[in-house]
């Protein structure tokens, strides 16, 4: 989707002379240093971590990138002033000491830490807070993370106070605020000021830069890229966090990502013990791996849901009924409440969890995950599989069985439809039988159609040529904001119906007062009662039909410490800076 010629690797050997082999000398950090001291245990410095990843990165550009194996990487490189722990999911110091906010909720004071500097060595300040602002929001950057940088339609305001203090004025009180910051990785000023006054800031650092061009605040730098083949990095000596024994972080010398394109493979490099950590493990292959467990050198988690939520929904765009009549007859249907209604109700999603997932996903009525636990509404109902309730539901909106059983209109028309998925996720295919069976129960013939998901994607966002489709969202944050644009009416993520810009009924009309209004409250109980209709009404009027959420489930090599697996983030490596191997045996390699 966002692909990108490669240049090669010429550069590979002057990066490996520039850095040498090595690994950075590990340097006490200084009185002057205003270091954060972490709750981590204390561990034992050095060793090698490999990890994989199903794709090169496009870009590590933290303005422009979009994939999630470039973010992956850029979040061991970078740093932002308040970050968002995924372990309890509440925002903690980052480069940022501490902050306030106005009485009102409109500005924010942050204090930044004293003696950083970035991981090439030159010092960190308030210069380059209000530069990396800078150029997060022009608009001629396209980053997207602007769009998080604008609170009611406006972008916050950035200015320096002192050389350690930065002040962020917002158009509107926003109830999280303290999240904003987390998206936004600090920029070298030094470095990227001259690229961005000539308009080439989205052009640097792609895949090919040389890793001494590139500086960062997080844990780790880049040492080495071989495309196709592995990404290394290695520890920032400059690094701004210690553990409680004064010892500089991160523990590890290195951390290489082996370029392995699918999970299946990852697996198998896991079992001979190639790589060290995996994450997004199916159900499957996370059996497969407990049979061999105690034979081998590796423990499981099963974390339990995630924020991923998959869900089926119907086409409700504005369509032209001249290029797709058909389509436009089938809506008819689509509107009523009742069948959608019907429809959750036929579905067993108790045997797409033990048939698709083993056992290891929980259904979903809402699109809020037990994973999340300070939004989660245990109070909507969870109502099983009831196909005498689906019947009547039809029943009360015109629907009858012909003699052969099958399910026909008010006009008489038969009740089939198409459900688009994507064969290369094997699960969502497997859960899209699922609920073709459970329908053909109440007479109406689904059909599975599957495509290539560019291809799926292109006629949800592009054609509106579908009739229904199978997918799963995941919100990188807990927090309600980010899913603002998928709940209310003309949000570029709006997938059942991208077409409406207003609401057309009262129900969706509700969820955009709901979804605008708590964005505001200052109280987390007021925003949560608010976000909990939010839930009660997408469960009741199903605009998407939520069905389960898969388990996250992850490995680790025995051997490896300081590893708190999470739900939310990077589920393994999100605390990479505190990660370390309990002997030097095992971390050799």
């Amino acid at each position: 989707m966002r692909s990108r010629a490669r240049r090669g690797c010429i550069w590979l050997m002057s990066s490996l002379l520039a850095f040498g082999a090595s690994s950075p000398a590990r340097q006490a950090p200084k009185a002057t240093e205003d270091v954060r001291v972490t709750a981590a245990d204390t561990g034992r410095p050095g060793g090698r971590l490999v990890a994989s990843l199903h794709s090169d990165p496009k870009s590590l550009n933290p303005v422009t990138a979009l994939d999630a194996y470039s973010k992956e990487v850029i979040s061991l490189l970078f740093a932002d002033l308040i970050h968002t722990n995924p372990y309890p999911q509440h925002t903690e110091t980052a480069l940022a000491k501490s902050w306030k906010a106005s009485s009102d909720g409109k500005r924010y004071t942050l204090e930044l830490r004293r003696g950083v500097r970035f991981s090439d060595g030159n010092p960190f300040d308030a210069d380059d807070v209000v530069f990396s602002f800078k150029v997060y929001l022009d608009e001629k950057v396209h980053s997207p993370q602007r769009d998080l940088l604008e609170v009611g339609g406006k972008p916050i305001q950035v200015r320096k106070i002192g050389p350690y203090e930065v002040e962020f004025e917002l158009p509107e009180p926003y109830a999280a605020a303290e999240r904003l910051f987390d998206s936004v990785r600090i920029l070298p000023r030094h470095l990227l000021e001259r690229a961005y006054e000539e308009g080439k800031i989205s052009q640097v650092w792609e895949m090919a830069t040389n890793p001494g061009e590139i500086a960062g605040l997080g844990a780790f730098r880049l040492k080495q890229y071989v495309p196709g083949q592995q990404i290394v990095v290695e520890r920032n000596p400059f690094y701004w966090k210690v553990d409680p024994s004064g010892n500089r972080l991160p523990y590890l010398d290195e951390i290489a990502f082996l370029i392995v394109p699918t999970e299946d493979a990852a697996v198998i490099r896991f079992q001979a013990g190639d790589i060290d950590v995996i994450s997004r493990i199916g159900a499957d292959n996370y059996d497969a791996l407990e049979r061999d467990q105690r034979a081998r050198t590796y423990q499981l988690h099963d974390l339990g849901p995630g924020l991923e939520y998959n869900f089926l929904f119907f086409n409700l765009n504005d369509v032209d009924s001249q290029k797709l009549p058909d389509l436009q007859r089938k809506q008819e249907w689509f509107r009523l409440p009742e069948f959608r209604q019907a429809v959750s109700a036929a579905i067993d999603r108790e045997s797409i969890v033990r048939l698709v997932y083993r056992g290891r996903a929980t259904p979903l009525w809402d699109q809020v995950t037990p994973g999340n636990k300070l939004w989660v509404n245990a109070a909507v109902p969870q109502p099983p599989q009831s196909l005498a309730r689906a019947a009547a539901l039809l029943r009360s909106a015109g629907f009858t069985r012909r003699p052969d059983g099958i399910l026909v209109d008010s006009h008489g028309q038969p009740v089939a439809f198409s459900i688009l998925t994507n064969p290369s996720n094997v699960q969502r295919t497997k859960l899209a039988t699922i609920v073709q069976d459970d329908l053909a129960q109440l007479g109406m013939q689904v059909h599975a159609v599957p495509l290539e998901f560019q291809a799926v994607m292109a006629r949800i966002f592009d054609t509106y040529d579908y009739e229904a489709a199978v997918l799963g969202l995941v919100s990188g944050d807990a927090d309600p904001n980010p899913e603002i644009n998928v709940w209310t009416s003309g949000g570029a993520t709006h997938l059942w119906a991208l077409t409406e810009k207003n609401p057309t009924t009262d129900w969706q009309a509700e969820i955009d007062r709901l979804m605008r209004a708590q964005t505001s409250m200052l109280d987390y109980q007021k925003r949560k009662h608010a976000y909990d209709r939010v839930q009660e009404l997408i469960a009741q009027f199903d605009p998407v039909i939520c069905l389960v959420s898969p388990h996250v489930l992850v490995g680790v090599k025995s051997g490896v410490g300081g590893i708190k697996p999470a739900v939310m983030g990077d589920y393994v490596l999100w605390n990479a800076d505190e990660i370390f191997w309990r002997s030097k045996v095992a971390g050799n390699r």
